[in-house]
């Protein structure tokens, strides 16, 4: 469900005409639903309630890091999963406590360790025998003990685009699963570190549901195994990757995701994490553009927009779809026809469509990219120069700007000429 609909044919935000919003801001930009955002939280939460299981939910700030709508989230209750000291630090500032942030990835730096231990986070969930090594260390030199799970790999193939599955031996994610009994024994005699149990997350945008099955149930044998060979383990973070509708397609619901959570873990009395990022926010977002042209070159009809694959990576990144649709809502009837959907950037790889089946447009129309919440502002860059593009959070009849197009001369102030160039000198 989401809060972008027709009225008096106008496509809205709650109740907000996106022509209004870009009338203001100009395009392109990002716009985000409140009512969206925590409706989906709201949810989570009932599903996860109805399967009988506590869990600390702790929302993904790589699907989309805006400051106005990580607070949104925890203030509904949400925590906040991170993978760098950057997203750390926005949680923190977002209002999310320290007590409900989990640090993943696995390239942390010393540094990043050192910030996180002294901030006393809830969980690091380490991915490698060095990191652990390092973070004992760390942990050490602070004099505190930093509260860990191991991430593993449970060799489960999540059945999704290779560049987003992240639970294959192949992938670099996580502890080698023929390798997390001795490492988990070994985590368990370093000072410095309280070992929590295990952690694991296979991939993003699953639709089914027998992948998240199959791993569960390995961490439910290796859970069992630690404990017979005399480890504690309190902690399981479960990870996130449900799916969301881009297309046609019908992803599990919250419900049957709890329900499979319960029916392979709930026995065994550990606490849960979950890390939902796209399933909290993909479709509470859009990306407004306004067409610039139309091309036909005899063999192919281009509609050229102002959003580029810098501004929304995703269709250039992983062949991504998003449904497309005109802000001004077509008088029933209308005949339509192929075209693609393409931006301004040099390269050819700057498109967000092809043959897509779409009503008459022409230069100066306002198009919506839908589903764009999640991995859409938080992966994109100035490549060609381009300024980033603004975001916008609605709530009801208000909206506000929430993070600003940047002016020329602000991307150029972090530039410096040498002293050999400074004086223009061929």
């Amino acid at each position: 469900m989401n809060h972008f609909e027709y009225r008096d044919d106008v496509l809205c935000a709650e109740d907000v005409r996106l022509d209004d919003i870009a009338q203001q801001v100009g395009t392109p930009f990002y716009c985000y639903s409140t009512a969206t955002l925590v409706h989906h939280w709201q949810v989570l939460a009932d599903a996860l309630a109805k399967a009988g299981l506590k869990a600390t939910v702790c929302y993904a700030l790589k699907a989309n890091a805006n400051r106005a709508v990580v607070q949104t989230l925890a203030r509904c209750g949400a925590g906040a999963d991170v993978v760098s000291e950057g997203e750390l630090r926005q949680a923190l500032t977002s209002g999310v406590p320290a007590e409900k942030i989990v640090f993943s990835g696995v390239g942390k730096t010393r540094e990043e360790l050192l910030y996180a231990v002294s901030k006393g986070i809830l969980q690091i969930n380490v991915e490698s025998e060095p990191e652990l090594e390092m973070l004992s260390a760390v942990a050490s030199e602070r004099g505190v003990r930093a509260r860990v799970a191991l991430r593993v790999n449970p060799d489960v193939d999540a059945g999704t685009h290779a560049k987003i599955t992240t639970g294959t031996k192949e992938n670099k994610f996580g502890i080698a699963w023929d390798d997390a009994a001795r490492i988990y024994a070994r985590a368990a005699t370093l000072p410095g570190l309280d070992v929590m149990g295990l952690a694991c997350h296979i991939g993003s945008q699953l639709s089914d549901m027998t992948p998240f099955r199959n791993a569960f149930r390995r961490i439910h044998e290796l859970v069992l195994a630690l404990r017979a060979a005399g480890h504690t383990v309190t902690t399981l973070d479960v990870g996130g990757g449900l799916g969301v509708p881009y297309g046609q397609e019908i992803p599990p619901s919250p419900m049957v995701y709890a329900g499979i959570i319960a029916e392979t873990l709930s026995d065994l009395g550990c606490r849960l994490i979950l890390e939902p990022g796209r399933l909290m926010v993909g479709n509470a977002g859009v990306l407004v553009t306004q067409v610039i042209r139309i091309k036909d070159s005899g063999h192919r009809r281009f509609v050229i927009i102002d959003a580029a694959m810098n501004d929304l990576m995703r269709p250039a990144l992983y062949d991504a779809h998003h449904t497309i649709m005109p802000v001004q809502r077509p008088e029933a009837g209308t005949p339509q026809t192929p075209a693609d959907v393409v931006g301004p950037v040099c390269e050819t790889g700057d498109t967000f469509a092809r043959d897509r089946i779409l009503p008459p447009v022409q230069a100066g129309d306002l198009l919506v990219l839908c589903t764009a919440g999640a991995y859409g502002a938080t992966m994109s860059s100035s490549y060609n120069c381009r300024p980033l593009i603004p975001e916008v959070l609605v709530k009801g009849g208000e909206f506000a700007v929430v993070r600003s197009r940047p002016s020329y001369s602000k991307m150029h102030e972090n530039e410096r000429l040498p002293a050999w160039l400074e004086d223009n000198k061929p």
